[in-house]
């Protein structure tokens, strides 16, 4: 049953301790902030629960996020970030310790990579590791195909397919992904972010908290929303992003509490 927009009947908020926020679409849109967004923080942190902020773009790393956030107003510090680079690099580390990496990125993810330790090599790779790469070249592209054709162990940060911004979409990670497999036959091995167990469990150490306390907030049914209904944990949708009612009736993925934006959500807090 598809929940009343804007209503929390069973004081489902009042039971979460941790807010994990997406950030495109849910609390700004490139350089803007949601009306209300700012103002829903603040309502967390007086109410003395916290928030993190948890996005699938691996083009930027932890800190780069901080210095957005600073530069919207928002003091931020890195604990406070989790992204799908971060898991990915956890999920390598315990899954292919010590092994040589290819990763398909920009230089802010492979300094990420290499800061955490991941050995990268260009050359003789043992694993294939693909991010939403911003600085991709076809050359690039050729060596990532003819890598996943050898049958090399292949992750993706994550499964989106495109990234909204101010101006509208961009091809992300899922565009990628799918010129991989129409050129090598191949889909990733493992998908590492939203919606998957992968991140959502490396959430619930990074913030300390059960998953029965957390509730994940964002603007997709697809990825967010279903990361939370699907792995245990609250999925709030909001309406200030992609998704929309029309896409709500036609889904599987069944929010717990569907707002119009993290503004309406401040009251039940």
């Amino acid at each position: 049953m598809i929940p009343e927009i804007d209503r929390d009947e069973k004081g489902i908020l009042k039971k979460i301790t941790c807010f994990a926020l997406d950030m495109d679409g849910t609390i700004y849109l490139g350089e803007e902030w949601i009306d209300g967004a700012k103002d829903f923080l603040k309502a967390v942190t007086k109410a003395g629960k916290k928030y993190v902020f948890l996005t699938n773009n691996s083009s930027k790393n932890p800190q780069a996020y901080v210095e957005k956030l600073r530069g919207m107003g928002l003091e931020a510090h890195k604990g406070q970030i989790v992204t799908s680079g971060m898991a990915s690099i956890a999920f390598l580390k315990k899954n292919f310790p010590g092994r040589r990496v290819y990763l398909l990125g920009n230089e802010l993810l492979k300094s990420e990579f290499q800061e955490e330790g991941i050995l990268l090599d260009e050359k003789d790779p043992e694993v294939v590791a693909v991010g939403f790469d911003t600085t991709l070249t076809y050359e690039k592209m050729c060596r990532v195909c003819g890598l996943v054709r050898e049958g090399l162990p292949y992750i993706a940060t994550h499964p989106d397919y495109n990234c909204p911004t101010e101006t509208g979409f961009i091809p992300d990670i899922g565009a990628i992904c799918a010129f991989i497999h129409a050129s090598a036959f191949r889909w990733p091995d493992m998908v590492i972010g939203k919606p998957n167990g992968e991140i959502m469990d490396y959430l619930a150490r990074q913030a300390g908290a059960k998953k029965e306390e957390i509730a994940m907030v964002g603007d997709r049914l697809y990825t967010d929303v279903a990361a939370g209904v699907n792995n245990g944990y609250t999925g709030i949708l909001v309406l200030s992003g992609e998704a929309g009612m029309g896409e709500v009736e036609k889904s599987q993925v069944v929010p717990h509490l569907i707002f119009t934006s993290v503004k309406e959500m401040i009251p039940f807090v």
